[in-house]
């Protein structure tokens, strides 16, 4: 095998697509994935009622469309059949189980160098190429957060990554936690399979149909966001009525602007709604602390469950292996983590272990990615970095956005190499 010129981190939809382009150009490269699939998130830990949101044409991969015959949005067993082809037609080969640790870029050399640990073995496999492309995704680490008690609940307790259907909880209290797009559509499922189903919603949400985005992007097209917005709110009141004596509160500002202001989607009612109406959901304010198997919320009100589902998204991993910037000494290193770090945020332990195994980087303003794994640059620069650094996928634009940074990125190498 060549020498690689880039290597990929993740080998979701962002990387397939990132190595199909740079298989077209016949540039080598290694696709390295910390799980024993591609596309893990689809495979191993997303629902069974998952579709795509967005009609099939906004979620095609670069160089190859779906099939005439599939339906306008996507189930999952269909888009991971997709996958499968589009792995096979451009002859991708991820190396399984590699888990990347660390990340920096050589000076002198000019090159990146990666250290990844080899889930089986267990051992350090180090990796060096000019270009280093992230696209570990936007879903890299599920996420629960902290509350008083969650230790002392007597049920199950699991996040939307374990979650199938809801065919085990029919005559069951369950609570989701999150108004996401998935607490939303889990909710519907638990409610459709018999469970006594409430959802937590915390803070106000748009709740659009598909029709009524498919309308939006379309009029984006010759439009300013803020026109089409109104048009948005406009036909949700319409067609949903006045939610707020249910539970559910509209935000102030607009779905496509909050979209691409803070990467927040608007929630895709696929019936959910009709099932709030109806009282077979009931919506609660948001979670404050937990005591057995009950639960207490913010307006002093508990109730009892016996499953709780978060659905409250991920974090993102990029910040924890990839080292950029200057190279501090490891005693001024920790001295500036002691200090200007929160014992919460860093415990003891894992500063230590930082020095010792890598010592640290002081990352400037110049670095890519902010503390939430997010581009700095903004859209449409998003996706390139200093010294070979790219990042597919990050844009908050889902499959349509990583299929364009994809060829974005390759282009750029192609033209630099």
């Amino acid at each position: 095998m060549q020498d690689p010129v880039a290597i990929i981190v993740g080998a979701g939809p962002s990387g397939l697509a990132t190595s199909a382009c740079l298989n077209q150009h016949s540039i080598p490269h290694i696709l390295l994935e910390r799980e024993d699939c591609y596309a893990s998130l689809w495979k191993k830990y997303s629902y069974d009622r998952l579709r795509l949101h967005l009609r099939k044409q906004f979620c095609e991969l670069p160089r190859m469309s779906f099939p005439d015959s599939y339906p306008t949005y996507v189930p999952k067993d269909q888009f991971l059949q997709y996958l499968d082809d589009y792995v096979s037609h451009f002859k991708i080969s991820p190396m399984y189980q590699r888990s990347v640790e660390f990340a920096s870029f050589d000076e002198e050399a000019k090159k990146w160098n990666v250290k990844a640990r080899n889930v089986s073995s267990g051992k350090i496999e180090e990796y060096s190429a000019r270009f280093l492309v992230v696209a570990s995704g936007e879903t890299s680490n599920p996420f629960i957060p902290e509350f008083e008690g969650l230790n002392t609940f007597t049920g199950e307790v699991l996040h939307s990554t374990e979650f199938k259907n809801g065919k085990t909880y029919c005559d069951k209290n369950v609570l989701v936690v999150g108004s996401g797009n998935s607490g939303m559509e889990i909710a519907l499922d638990l409610a459709n399979h018999g469970a006594r189903t409430s959802i937590a919603i915390r803070s106000p949400i748009h709740i659009l149909s598909r029709e009524m985005v498919y309308l939006g992007l379309n009029m984006l097209k010759y439009f300013s966001c803020g026109m089409v917005d109104k048009v948005m709110v406009m036909l949700s009141k319409l067609v949903y009525g006045d939610l707020s004596k249910h539970g559910i509160k509209r935000p102030k500002e607009g779905p496509f602007f909050m979209k691409v202001a803070y990467g927040k989607y608007p929630v895709f009612d696929v019936g959910t709604c009709n099932k709030i109406k109806s009282g077979e959901i009931q919506v609660l304010p948001a979670l404050e602390s937990i005591r057995g198997n009950e639960v207490l919320f913010e307006n002093g009100k508990s109730h009892p469950f016996d499953t709780i589902v978060f659905c409250t998204g991920f974090e993102r991993s990029t910040n924890k292996w990839l080292k950029v910037g200057n190279f501090i000494k490891p005693a001024e290193s920790y001295l500036t983590i002691y200090e200007s770090v929160s014992i919460k945020r860093w415990k003891y332990c894992m500063c230590l272990r930082a020095l010792t195994s890598y010592s640290c980087f002081d990352q400037g303003d110049d670095y890519l990615l902010n503390e939430d794994g997010i581009p700095k640059p903004s859209y449409p620069n998003h996706w390139k970095g200093k010294d070979g650094l790219y990042c597919i996928g990050l844009s908050r634009r889902g499959l349509y956005g990583a299929s364009a940074d994809a060829q974005n990125v390759v282009n750029d190498i192609k033209a630099l190499i």
